[in-house]
């Protein structure tokens, strides 16, 4: 099943600290259970959570399409379409 994925990364580490997927069918629905730290730092960053919605929703799309680093914070955000 396609769904987004949300991994959220602390500390430099290369496991995720917290991990949020999203099945697609749902996703417009299931958009306000993101956590308000990642919606945060979309919002930081200047990118829309509603055009991810709907990119992630397009049949050829799959794969990493944001990847946000914070280096102050040693925190890494990657929302990728499996």
């Amino acid at each position: 099943m396609k769904g987004l994925k949300i991994r959220v990364f602390k500390d430099g580490s290369t496991q995720p600290d917290t991990t949020l997927t999203i099945p697609i069918a749902v996703l417009r629905f299931a958009k306000k259970l993101m956590p308000k730290q990642v919606a945060g730092m979309l919002q930081d960053h200047g990118i829309d959570l509603d055009q991810i919605v709907e990119l992630s929703q397009q049949e050829d799309v799959q794969g990493t399409i944001v990847e946000i680093e914070r280096h102050r914070k040693k925190e890494k955000v990657i929302i990728s379409v499996e």
